[in-house]
């Protein structure tokens, strides 16, 4: 090879300096394109499984805190101190009587004559409405003070439970009675209901507990927010000396209650037999237990989620009627709901929010007085 044809020949470093093709190039975006995409949608995938498991948590969250504070009172209703039934408590007054001289006050009356002391009445449930009591006045709903306007899911179920405070009110180790606040004075043998502060009893056995009435329903608004369901219940309370109804709000979300109450139609064996309606216990049947039904929908609705499930709980059967859209449209109460029938495809609409529903049975320790 001459000294010209070595100048014309290119370096081998030059030789080995080529760029890539266009078919490879394209070849090589496609593939970084198809695992960016895949990493993507994983996250995605993954963010939003994430999202979701969070408001099933804490809808769960919440129905488990609505539930322990609804159980307590369940199960100690019919708990009267040191006696054994409610029958056998004095001074007591049944809601279709006079109002008694212990509660007679106008703010205690607004929810009904003697709703706070019918101690006879111990567990008491309206089916798919809101009434409380036939003598409810409007100011029950407006509870001067609280700043409240209630606005009940009427299709919604009502349960009021009246019992003693399992706390007892003593000073020093004597029993201990407050005027103005509505008590029960109790021995082995006889107990009272009483509010003006005398002394109870002069046996040193005898024991005071304040009464507690508390009325469970679920409002159409919250008071975190206009439209948002919740579960409230008006209770009981002696406020600056006067005894009144506050309303209290439990759980935000909470969309519909519904209550049976077990029953022993023998009154006797203290084991339920078959649930009913809280308007349909038979006479002469013991109350034993009580179910309920929560159902929760999360606190916003979700884009592009649709909720098709039918909810069939409590006396909410197909057999009594075809589904309906809302809980509160009229003639909604004791039918099947069904959220993907709402019309609307608004983004506030219901069947954009996700749901749980949830049972428990209690039993009432105290159901026949022992």
């Amino acid at each position: 090879m001459n000294q010209q044809t070595q100048r014309k020949m290119p370096p081998r470093s030059c030789a080995r300096m080529r760029g890539l093709s266009l078919v490879e190039l394209m070849v090589a975006m496609t593939i970084s394109f198809v695992l960016i995409f895949g990493a993507t949608q994983v996250y995605v995938d993954s963010r939003n499984a994430y999202n979701v498991n969070e408001v099933v948590a804490r809808m769960q969250e919440n129905a488990r805190y609505a539930m322990s504070v609804i159980e307590p009172d369940i199960r100690m209703s019919n708990y009267w101190g040191l006696i054994k039934g409610a029958s056998l408590v004095s001074a007591q007054a049944a809601q279709t009587a006079g109002a008694a001289a212990i509660a007679n006050n106008p703010q205690v009356l607004v929810c009904g004559t003697n709703f706070a002391v019918d101690l006879n009445t111990t567990l008491q449930g309206d089916n798919n409405g809101y009434v409380l009591s036939a003598s409810r006045g409007a100011a029950c709903n407006t509870l001067a003070g609280t700043g409240w306007l209630t606005t009940p899911q009427v299709s919604s179920d009502t349960l009021t439970v009246r019992r003693a405070s399992t706390v007892q009110s003593v000073n020093a180790g004597v029993p201990l009675s407050i005027a103005n606040v509505l008590q029960i004075c109790s021995t082995r043998t006889a107990a009272r209901v009483y509010s003006d502060g005398s002394v109870c009893g002069n046996l040193p056995t005898a024991q005071v507990n304040n009464l507690i009435v508390n009325a469970y329903y679920v409002d159409n608004n919250s008071a975190q927010a206009n439209g948002t369901p919740s579960l409230r219940r008006k209770a009981l309370i002696t406020d600056v000396g006067v005894k009144q109804f506050r309303d209290q709000e439990i759980m935000a979300g909470v969309e519909d209650l519904q209550v049976q109450f077990g029953i022993d139609a023998s009154g006797v064996t203290g084991v339920a037999t078959r649930y009913v309606n809280p308007n349909a216990v038979p006479a002469g049947a013991a109350v034993v237990a009580v179910r309920v039904w929560l159902l929760l929908r999360s606190d916003a609705p979700e884009p592009g989620f649709i909720d098709n499930r039918i909810y069939a709980y409590g006396d909410r059967l197909a057999a009594n009627g075809a589904a309906v859209s809302v809980l509160n449209a009229a003639g909604s109460a004791g039918r099947v709901f069904q959220p993907s029938l709402d019309a609307s495809n608004a983004f506030t609409s219901v069947k954009r929010f996700r749901r749980l529903l949830i049972c428990r049975t209690f039993q009432i320790r105290n159901s026949l007085g022992t």
